[in-house]
């Protein structure tokens, strides 16, 4: 039994054999006549993949050694563009110097304390700072435009002024109450004082005003007044005005050269006959008519000096009457200054007292905005030349 079944598979075992060697030989005659004939490839159909059986212990084939880049060639080098050349600095502008403005005649307030007075309704904030300085200029340029510069403006030669006598009143202090109706009809109720001595030498005046506010006293105004005196009465040389929060101004008389100029402004002219400042004139005015009424006739024209301009004031007698003040009944005569477009835009009314010495015993400011201020003798108490 056992020797049939391996004869079984033995014959088994060398027909697989033999089947195995033909299906080479048929596959070898295949290949053989596929040899000599073009490849044919058709459109997607891929191409064969071969593949290849490796033992496990195989080493890897190693990695495939990609090939060599071509060097980078590194650009040529921009060509180098020299900077364009900076223009040139302008030079530095040259100092120039300040100009000087036309002489022209500006809006003239009151004498005396009625600057004063028109304060009383609100007291003026201080002076602003002052202006910055320039750099100077080269010696060439600063030559150059110093030629270039406009010459300054002719000072006007002095008006023409009728001529008056005076005669002097003796010094005195003059109290005055001060009431201010604003506008919109509010009062202020204040007090100025007129002094002046007179000497040999000259003459001093000084004019203080301010305002009562409760049981305080608050001075708004000084005024001061300085010269000699002549044949012209009051001949000023310094007139300076100090208004609260406000610096000091000065106005000058140069007599020697004829020229009036002011601390505040560049403003020049010429200094004409019987020229005052606003503190002397209420004096002159008293002066002039002590040494005859009658010059007061007609029209009495009289330079004035402010902080800053001058005018010509132009007075007329307005009449004579009576005023009331605390020193009783007093007859006087009214002076009036009307507006004068083109200087000053205020009325101003004097009241001398002939039986007073002339003195001035009311002073009255109405400005174009309709506030009133006016100021009525209290008391006058004379005292010595020199005192």
């Amino acid at each position: 039994m056992s020797t049939v079944i391996a004869s079984t598979r033995r014959r088994r075992q060398l027909a697989l054999a033999a089947l195995t060697v033909l299906l080479h030989v048929l596959v070898f005659d295949w290949f053989g006549g596929q040899l000599g004939r073009p490849s044919v490839r058709h459109a997607g159909v891929p191409d064969a993949m071969t593949a290849q059986l490796v033992p496990d212990d195989a080493p890897p084939p190693p990695a495939p050694v990609p090939p060599p880049q071509p060097a980078l060639e590194s650009p040529p080098p921009l060509p180098e563009v020299p900077p364009p050349p900076l223009p040139p600095l302008p030079p530095p502008p040259a100092a120039s110097p300040p100009p000087v403005p036309p002489v022209a005649v500006a809006d003239a307030g009151a004498p005396a304390a009625t600057d004063a007075a028109t304060d009383a309704a609100a007291v003026p904030d201080a002076a602003a700072a002052g202006q910055g300085s320039a750099a100077a200029a080269p010696a060439g340029v600063q030559s150059q435009q110093q030629a270039d510069a406009p010459a300054p403006s002719p000072v006007p030669a002095a008006p023409a002024a009728r001529r008056y006598r005076v005669d002097l009143p003796p010094p005195a202090d003059i109290t005055l109450d001060v009431v201010r109706i604003d506008p919109d009809g509010t009062r202020w109720d204040g007090d100025a004082l007129l002094s002046w001595t007179i000497a040999p030498t000259g003459y001093k005046v000084r004019v203080e005003a301010g305002i009562r506010v409760v049981f305080a006293h608050v001075n708004l105004l000084t005024l001061t007044s300085e010269g000699t005196v002549g044949d012209e009465g009051f001949v000023p040389t310094l007139m300076t005005e100090k208004r609260r929060g406000r610096s000091l101004t000065a106005s000058h008389f140069s007599r020697d050269v004829g020229l009036l100029t002011f601390s505040a402004s560049q403003a020049r002219y010429g200094i004409a006959p019987y020229a005052q400042d606003k503190a002397s004139l209420p004096l002159q005015l008293a002066a002039i008519a002590r040494a005859d009424p009658q010059q007061l006739s007609g029209t009495v024209d009289i330079q004035v000096a402010e902080d800053r301009d001058a005018a010509i004031y132009s007075f007329q007698v307005a009449g004579q009457e009576d005023i009331e003040t605390k020193l009783g009944r007093i007859a006087t005569w009214r002076l009036v200054r009307p507006p004068k477009p083109g200087s000053y835009h205020s009325r101003l009314e004097l009241w001398l007292a002939p039986e007073r010495g002339w003195y001035p015993v009311q002073i009255r400011n109405t400005e174009a905005n309709g506030a009133v201020t006016t100021q009525t003798v209290s008391n006058i108490v004379t005292k010595n030349a020199g005192s």
